[in-house]
Order: structure tokens, then sequence, then C-alpha cells
């Protein structure tokens, strides 16, 4: 009976290998964990061994110190035997309508340039007039529709590496590309969901991504910031963009919210922007 507790006390979504995965991660030694959350190094050695079984007041404080997020945070309460406590609203409910309306007045803020609301797996859940003006401005809203709506949203990583997204627009997609798989990556490898791993799959199979993927970043040395650079036709562009989060949040949703704001990068743009 015994090895049989211990067995299970292995299988990859205990509590002891989940909180094992996130102290490595983020860089903790048992000895440093210990110190920092003020419990004794042999009872985190006990917790990750599956010797002990932690309270639910001990996985907050231990996930509170990692830093670990509200998501995963309910799969650690789960896996110790618990309910998991983070809600997960829609932006729709109306409990968190008050948060809506600051979004709202956030994109309209951000007029004459493009600002989005996305979630962490980069699907587009908000836009202003502007940024809605930019992507029809280089694919033709009927190709949005048919090619990239699923399940009632657009994912920007997807439409930015598809060969009939804006792909084939951006200047600098070479450099820009890097960077955004760099971003996809990072993600995927903090073991917060299998989701980004699968989106990254996606983008590597695109034409000559993988290639990309293999190259050191050619951004010029004297560069300030990565814009991305976008030209069809007569129209050329080239923004910055800059991304907010809300502050201590404590629902699943609003955590991982991303609000993105556009911005010119020089005045050639600022000046063609007016003029579209």
């Amino acid at each position: 009976m015994q090895q049989s507790t211990i067995a299970s006390n292995h299988e990859p979504d205990s509590f002891g290998t989940l909180l094992k995965q996130w102290r490595n991660q983020r860089g903790f030694s048992q000895l440093d964990l210990a110190i920092t959350s003020q419990v004794s190094q042999r009872h985190i050695s006990f917790l990750e061994s599956g010797r002990a079984k932690p309270s639910r007041e001990m996985v907050l404080q231990l996930a509170n110190v990692l830093e670990i997020p509200l998501r995963q945070q309910n799969l650690m309460l789960t896996a110790a035997g618990f309910a998991p406590i983070h809600t997960e609203a829609d932006l729709s409910a109306p409990e968190i309508s008050s948060v809506r309306k600051a979004l709202d007045f956030m994109l309209r803020q951000q007029e004459p340039y493009p600002a989005v609301v996305i979630d962490r797996y980069w699907n587009l859940l908000l836009t202003n007039e502007a940024a809605t003006r930019l992507l029809t401005a280089f694919i033709d809203p009927d190709k949005l529709q048919t090619c990239f709506y699923q399940d009632r949203k657009i994912n920007l990583m997807r439409l930015m590496f598809h060969p009939q997204g804006l792909r084939p627009f951006v200047v600098n997609w070479e450099d820009l590309a890097g960077h955004l798989l760099q971003r996809v990556h990072r993600e995927a490898i903090k073991g917060e969901s299998e989701q980004p791993d699968i989106l990254l799959n996606e983008l590597m199979s695109y034409p000559d991504v993988s290639e990309i993927w293999h190259t050191s970043n050619r951004v010029a040395q004297n560069a300030l910031l990565l814009t991305v650079h976008l030209k069809r036709n007569d129209l050329e562009l080239q923004f910055f963009s800059t991304i907010i989060t809300l502050g201590t949040p404590y629902d699943i949703t609003l955590q991982e919210l991303r609000i993105e704001c556009l911005f010119p990068a020089d005045e050639v743009t600022e000046n063609n922007w007016k003029q579209n």
C-alpha cells in the first residue's frame, strides 16, 4: 500500500512535481524557497517528494513566493486535493463590467492609432477602429473572415506568420518573426499551458520559419526599438508597440489580458496614417 501511495505522488500532475517544476523555473533552490517562504527546507523536500501533504494555505503561500499565475495555482490546488479558488470570467460578464469600461476607454483614447486587447494565446478580443482599419488596409475583410476567424477570434500570431496574412507586407519580417518566435517560445517553456507550445509548433510549420528560428537576430545595433514595418503599394507604415497589463488581478481572465498599443515610429508613418 505504501509503495502505491509513493508511486502516485510521482505522477506528472502531482503537487510535488508541480512545485519542483515551478521552483526550478523560477531559479530557486530548495533552500532559497525555504528562506523566502519561511518554511523549513526539510518540509519543502518532503512536499516535493510526496512524503508530506500541503495545506491549502501552504499551497497558496508557496505559489505567491514563486509568482505562479492564477490558472496554475488552481491546478496546484487541485493536485493537492483542494478545490480551485480563482475564477475565470468572460469579458461580457456583469461582475467585470467596470474593467470592460476601462478597456473600452483605453481603446478609444488610443485613437487615431491602433490598439488591441489579446488573451494569453494571442487571440484578438477587442480592437479600436484604428486597429480594424490597419488590418483591413493590408488584408481583405472577406479573407480575414474566411481564413483567420477560428472560434470567433483572430489569432494575431497566425495572422502575422501565415503566407496569406500580414507576412507578405512586413518589410522586416525575418527580424520581427525571430522576435515573436522567442516570445511564444518563452511562454511555452514557462509550462503555464500546452497551448503556447501548440501555437509555436503551428508557426514553425509555415514556410521558412524554422530557418529563422535557427538564425541570429539581425536588428541594427543602433536601433532603439524593433518596429513592425508594413508596406503595400504606396502605403508604408512603421509602428512600435507598448504592452499594458492589469494590476493585481484576482481573476484568471483579467490576469491574462494584454493591451497592445501601436504608435508611429517616424514622421512618415504619422503623415501616411493620417492620410489613409
